[in-house]
């Protein structure tokens, strides 16, 4: 399914488990698929610049192979999310093989970082029936978006169209942690943050915008 920049209303009314915006009314910056070393340090410049805690979706095996860059978003005090270990779309995929793809993320940041994960996001946004089940073994909470900013294209126009036309104050908020935004991610955020602010919103942590 294509959600464009929104979800549409009945997806959110029929997965109204999920986190579609923020339950405080402020706005959820958050990052899939990092950490990536051409991109993060970039991004974690530019929120520490704009005061901004962030919420990273990883992807588990770029997690084992930069996790110098995860100590760095935490120490920098962001939030991390399980965006699966290789970020396998969930439907075209076993029962078994999504189970290990969730678990063994989790289990990753809890031995490696002593973080216990509480927030996923599905890749590509695609997710089943079932996989609210699934998550709640997991003790995780589904995160969505109300605001896909499409960076991936590397397209810094069509970004500044998402935020101007879609952005509210209770926005979760997609952007990218990898090489096929990296030429505008800088550029990205420096707008999102200019816009919260002439709109008179505000940025919130994961902690307090998730239910």
């Amino acid at each position: 399914m294509k959600y464009l920049y929104n979800p549409p209303i009945l997806l959110k009314k029929v997965f109204n488990d999920f986190n579609w915006n923020t339950i405080n009314q402020n706005i959820l910056l958050t990052f899939d698929d990092g950490p990536n070393p051409e991109t993060t340090e970039v991004i974690l410049k530019k929120l520490n610049d704009e005061k901004i805690k962030a919420l990273f979706f990883c992807v588990g095996n770029n997690v084992q192979k930069y996790p110098e860059l995860v100590n760095q978003i935490k120490a920098e005090g962001h939030s991390f999310g399980n965006h699966t270990f290789d970020h396998k779309i969930l439907n075209k995929i076993s029962i078994e093989e999504k189970v290990q793809q969730i678990f063994s993320v989790n289990n990753l940041f809890q031995e490696r970082f002593t973080i216990k994960l509480k927030y996923f996001r599905p890749p590509h946004g695609k997710f089943q029936l079932s996989t609210d089940r699934l998550l709640k073994k997991f003790g995780l909470k589904n995160v969505m978006w109300s605001l896909l900013t499409y960076d991936y294209k590397n397209d810094l126009s069509i970004v500044k169209f998402a935020v101007e036309k879609y952005l509210k104050q209770n926005s979760i908020i997609v952007l990218h942690d990898s090489n096929k935004s990296k030429e505008i991610i800088n550029d990205s955020i420096s707008f999102i943050a200019d816009e919260v602010r002439k709109n008179n919103y505000q940025f919130g942590e994961a902690n307090e915008c998730l239910s």
